[in-house]
């Protein structure tokens, strides 16, 4: 789940130059071979650039940052800057756990998509033809929204009622209770429809349900049949209601005002059908197999791709740049590479005290993923110049070489 703010604008150049490298590391490898590897490096500029955008990330004031890029030929470079811990100073794990939040969604539309391609279900399909037994009152009409409209967030599915942490007090006291998808829809559906395209965490629960519903298994399991075993994320996980992650991770944090920040790792996600974590390393490998047409026939793949055009939307405005398009759980955002015109594909995910931007060229074969283990939302301005430095960092390493 995510309702960060996001803004594409290039970090100042003579703010990178006055953030050395003492403030991050980093290391390159092949994407197959361990860091002892003899094989070639990644070009020392693209490490640096990494290292420089990974430092600008921290000096904003994120308490840990971990990022990874792939080349086209598979070479790596990582940077880490930061404290997993604020009580230890421990640093930042190049390979530490983080809560995948709405970045799953790419995983939970990928396998509807496989569902479509095996003639198991149709994206026209309407929602109550699968769910039936949902309340439904009388504000929304289950024959009208269809699996597309759920997926591309144009079904008018409310959020108003999911539960969350607005304040440290609700976090001390909600944290560990758990919600049924049952639940969660019931909740959405007691609030007005939203207009025209609304960003819906609720609707890709009902998702989660009709996968269910078309393979009688929950849909975390074939998540893990059809996409993680196949691709070998040995480190993406579903973690149900455990409220804890897997070892090594950063600390998670989150501001509830002024001197207000929260430890908020230990917590129960509010929706398990997004109850995923994963590591840079298979987040990048995911992207890369999704747009290389190793996890969809052609026909759904472009499907996926195929988006709306958000830019007039004010939630839409709030988190991606003007000419984003937002397909079938797949973003595309517009990249700038020196004057030359392009997009990249991406769905960023912030939840729990981790926020997460990814991208991915249109081939699959250049690849980013920058993980922060602390949440935003001290001043809008700081968020602003949080959110510009990571995009940032996407943005040049999918340039690099250009």
């Amino acid at each position: 789940m995510t309702s960060n703010h996001r803004k594409h604008l290039a970090v100042a150049a003579t703010v990178a130059a006055l953030l050395a490298a003492n403030a991050a590391t980093a290391v390159a490898r092949p994407a197959s071979a361990p860091a002892s590897s003899t094989a070639p490096s990644t070009a020392p500029s693209t490490v640096q650039r990494l290292r420089q955008d990974v430092a600008a990330i921290h000096a904003l004031g994120i308490s840990g940052v971990q990022a990874r890029t792939v080349a086209p030929d598979g070479r790596q470079a990582v940077a880490t800057a930061g404290t997993a811990d604020l009580r230890t100073g421990r640093p930042v794990s190049p390979d530490g756990y983080f809560r995948m939040a709405s970045t799953a969604k790419t995983l939970v539309a990928t396998v509807v998509l496989q569902l479509e391609a095996e003639g198991r279900l149709s994206l026209d399909d309407p929602v109550g033809r699968w769910l039936p037994d949902v309340a439904w009152g009388t504000a929304y009409d289950p024959a009208r929204i269809t699996i597309r409209d759920l997926l591309r967030h144009t079904g008018g599915i409310s959020d108003a009622g999911l539960p969350g942490y607005r304040t440290a007090d609700e976090y001390d006291h909600q944290r560990f209770l758990t919600y049924s998808s049952e639940e969660l829809v019931t909740r959405a559906m007691a609030q007005e429809p939203a207009t025209g395209w609304s960003y819906s965490n609720t609707g890709y629960v009902m998702l989660g349900m009709i996968i269910e519903r078309a393979t009688g298994r929950p849909s975390h399991q074939e998540i893990e049949d059809r996409v993680l075993r196949p691709l070998g994320l040995r480190q993406t996980r579903w973690t149900g209601t455990s409220p804890t992650l897997p070892r090594p991770h950063a600390r998670a944090y989150e501001f509830y005002g002024p001197g207000a920040e929260k430890d908020v790792t230990v917590q129960i996600p509010v929706s398990t059908e997004l109850s995923w974590v994963t590591t840079t390393q298979d987040e990048n490998t995911f992207f890369r197999a999704l747009l290389s047409g190793r996890l969809l026939p052609a026909r759904q793949l472009a499907a996926m791709k195929d988006g709306v055009d958000v830019s007039g939307n004010p939630q839409a405005a709030a988190m991606w740049p003007a000419g984003t398009r937002y397909g079938l759980g797949l973003v595309e955002i517009p990249l700038d590479c020196g004057g030359r015109k392009g997009s990249y594909w991406s769905h960023e995910g912030g939840d729990g005290g981790y926020i997460t931007l990814n991208g991915v060229t249109a081939d699959g074969r250049r690849s980013a993923v920058v993980s922060m283990s602390e949440a935003h939302g001290d001043s809008l301005d700081h968020i602003v110049e949080q959110e510009k430095a990571a995009g940032a960092l996407i943005e040049h390493a999918l340039c690099a070489g250009d």
